[in-house]
């Protein structure tokens, strides 16, 4: 007769899986099923492949590429899933390993629209209710307590089988009220279907058969169902086409918070259980030392004896079989970290959560763009880490150079493996710092990007086409412009330029115009940096900066107070895209502009009046400020204008208040002399000109106004009479012992 052993578990528990380790062990069965897809039986031996490491996870996604609509699934492994050691008992005993849930290409239909239907509080949260029975007001806290924590004993699975059927009863007797989310429908087809895979291995043979699955799960397989009602419950089920793979997974993804509806509190913790059999405590502690000595932090072995011993007090006191996550960050905090959060938040990211990143075997199936960029990674020496990490380049290395075109490509298919410190706006230098961090979601987006093509530079070279195609803006086609220079996109390039330069003929929106400037600018220097030809890129710059310069003048008069401020953004890009182009052309023929609309003021709002003002001064082209100032802030000018003014010519930094005291004291003087009501109305206006300087800035400026703006002549520290010789004296005793002088 045949012999079927349903176990009920916990996904991702440590003691869970040990404890299924032994009773596959013991039991013996000549085949396995496992809640999971059944698209993925194929490649399930997979996981006995040596370069098969956890955390990795089943990938189930829709292979018709383009199709606008595309959604995928991912089932996480780590080591210690209960789920994964059945599958990696199951082939080490030769016997067949099938996944027996409901097919993924059920689950990825899209779901109809309208409302998710509700779920009962007991199926949403069945292990809260456990807890609360038995004094608990932590479920997770409960179930590590009676489950995770257990250092041997019987199998926990005949209790846990008989508690779900306790509260599946109770359920079925008497429903409570309704709490979302989740779908009861939903869950009857995957328990038909995983009882429908049962009845056919059995059919097929098998005798002793095991069946691993979630412990809600465990009363419906265990339950007498007719086959017919179970083919009524799956009949006419919508599907889609599916394929699987394998890929690489991390602790960070299998943390409840990072949205996973299985997901742990503490991933890192849990693989430290299932891995250190014997004196868990001991050994995490020493390894949070270790963590903390590596930022030079003093941890002594004392201290690892201490927390232990604390750890274990708490946790007799609390009445614990194990101290637990919360027993050890406590004693963490008080031993080792002396009462600091700092450092504790450490060990929390690198070992509670950890970033431990799985990988998969070269035979795994992969789209060819996914092989391209393994290939790539490997070529360059660029290995994926969980763990973000900075990566400088040197653009005149050949070999960073290599790195920086390839991160620059996958940034343009949406795989931003690599995130530029400065968001891509260098200043044209021979350096670059990334941040590197791997994604388990960039298989999926490496999956949907092979629409574009098979390699990384064909298929961004594609995508870069497609966006000149179909750009709105002139600044959307300069930005595609720059971006294939730094991916060193060369068979995009005629494509983008051409239709930037129809685009910027035709344009006669200066605001527009004014945009696209920076990153052209920007995409020059990259050129000459990297080595890439720019000639159809200067001329299209050298024709906006014309177009600009002739129409900027009837474009920034009678502005508000909005579209003054929106302006203003767009003449400090142009100045800036200027001065990095170095042309002094193009610099002349801006500077003159400028001069231009400063000869009449009136027409200018005074935020822009300010500011070109400042701008000028600044290029050694005004030696009249102080004058100008007077005049924007002299008692007949209306009090709002002279604000906007002074926060335009200011806007440029504080150090010209600091060395000018001519300017400074105008500023005040105009400050002081404000009616009350004005004061108020332009107080805003101050805040927010004066609260974007450095703190340091801020503080000499007040100095400064404290002592009358009337420094020592010949000095800039205070008069003697001021220095508090009680606090100096320290200071100047070490100073003497530093230059070897005899002390006074």
């Amino acid at each position: 007769m045949s012999h079927v052993e349903v176990y009920g578990i916990r996904h991702h528990g440590p003691g869970s899986a040990r404890a299924l380790r032994g009773a596959l062990e013991e039991f013996k069965p000549d085949a396995v099923l496992i809640e999971g897809p059944p698209e993925a039986d194929p490649i399930v031996e997979l996981a006995g492949d040596p370069g098969m490491v956890p955390p990795v996870a089943l990938l189930a996604y829709s292979p018709a590429p383009g199709d606008g609509d595309r959604r995928a699934a991912f089932w996480p492994f780590a080591e210690f899933s209960p789920e994964w050691q059945a599958i990696r008992y199951g082939l080490a005993a030769r016997v067949p390993v099938r996944f027996c849930d409901l097919p993924a290409a059920n689950q990825l239909v899209p779901a109809p629209a309208g409302e998710e239907p509700p779920v009962e509080a007991i199926r949403a949260d069945p292990l809260g209710w456990l807890a609360k029975a038995a004094g608990y007001d932590d479920a997770e806290r409960w179930w590590d307590d009676v489950v995770e924590h257990r250092g041997g004993g019987p199998s926990p699975f005949p209790a846990i089988a008989e508690a779900m059927a306790e509260l599946r009863a109770r359920l079925a007797d008497e429903p409570v009220p309704a709490a979302p989310p989740g779908d009861p429908l939903r869950e009857e087809q995957r328990e038909a279907h995983m009882r429908r895979t049962l009845r056919r291995t059995l059919r097929e043979g098998h005798e002793r058969v095991a069946v691993v699955c979630g412990a809600w799960h465990v009363p419906a397989l265990r339950a007498k169902v007719p086959a017919a009602h179970d083919d009524r419950t799956l009949r006419g089920l919508p599907k889609t086409k599916v394929a699987m793979t394998w890929v690489p997974w991390t602790h960070g993804r299998l943390a409840g918070h990072s949205g996973y509806g299985a997901g742990v509190r503490s991933p890192g913790w849990y693989h430290h259980l299932f891995a250190a059999r014997d004196r868990p405590i001991e050994r995490w502690l020493t390894a949070a030392a270790r963590v903390l000595r590596e930022e030079d932090l003093h941890v002594s072995s004392a201290h690892v004896i201490e927390a232990v011993r604390l750890a274990e007090a708490l946790a007799a006191l609390r009445g614990r079989p194990l101290a637990g996550l919360d027993e050890v960050t406590e004693a963490t905090r008080a031993v080792l970290c002396e009462g600091a959060d700092l450092p504790v938040e450490l060990i929390q990211k690198r070992m509670v959560v950890g970033e431990r990143l799985g990988a998969v075997p070269e035979r795994t199936p992969m789209v060819p763009l996914q092989r391209d960029l393994q290939a790539e990674q490997r070529r360059l020496r660029l290995k994926p880490s969980a763990l973000g990490k900075e990566q400088d380049l040197d653009l005149r290395k050949p070999t960073d150079l290599e790195r920086s075109r390839l991160l620059h490509r996958l940034r343009l298919l949406d795989v931003d493996w690599g995130v530029p410190a400065d968001t891509g706006r260098s200043k044209g230098t021979f350096r670059e710092t990334w941040t590197l961090a791997w994604r388990p979601e960039f298989d999926v987006e490496l999956i949907e990007a092979s629409a574009w093509g098979t390699t990384v530079r064909g298929a961004a070279t594609a995508r870069a086409d497609a966006l000149a195609t179909h750009a709105d803006a002139l600044a959307d086609l300069t930005s595609v412009a720059e971006r294939c220079l730094l991916a060193d996109l060369g068979d995009a390039l005629p494509t983008v330029m051409r239709a930037l330069a129809d685009r910027a003929a035709v344009d006669t929106d200066v605001a527009q115009l004014m945009s696209a400037m920076p990153a052209l600018v920007r995409a020059l220097r990259y050129g000459d940096v990297r080595g890439t030809a720019t000639g159809p890129l200067r001329t299209v710059v050298d024709g906006l900066v014309v177009r600009v310069c002739v129409g900027l003048p009837p474009a920034i008069t009678g502005l508000d107070d909005d579209a003054a401020r929106e302006f203003l953004a767009h003449v400090d890009a142009v100045h800036g895209a200027l001065s990095l182009l170095a042309d002094e052309g193009h610099l002349e023929r801006w500077r003159r502009t400028l001069e231009g609309l400063l000869t009449r003021p009136d027409a200018l709002h005074g935020l822009i009046e300010g500011r070109l003002t400042r701008l000028l001064l600044d290029a050694g082209r005004l030696h009249d400020v102080p004058d100008r100032m007077a005049r924007a802030v002299s008692a007949g000018a209306a009090h709002d204008r002279a604000a906007a003014w002074v926060e335009g010519f200011l806007s440029g930094g504080a150090l010209l208040l600091l060395h000018d005291e001519a300017l400074l004291r105008l500023v005040d003087g105009w400050i002081a002399g404000l009616p009350a009501d004005s004061f108020t109305d332009v107080l805003p206006l101050l805040r927010r000109t004066f609260g974007a300087y450095p703190a340091a800035e801020r503080r000499a400026i007040g100095d400064r106004l404290r002592r009358g703006t009337e420094p020592r002549e010949g000095s800039s520290h205070r008069p003697e009479e001021e220095v508090d010789e009680t606090r100096a004296a320290p200071a100047a005793a070490t100073a003497l012992q530093i230059l070897g002088w005899p002390q006074p």
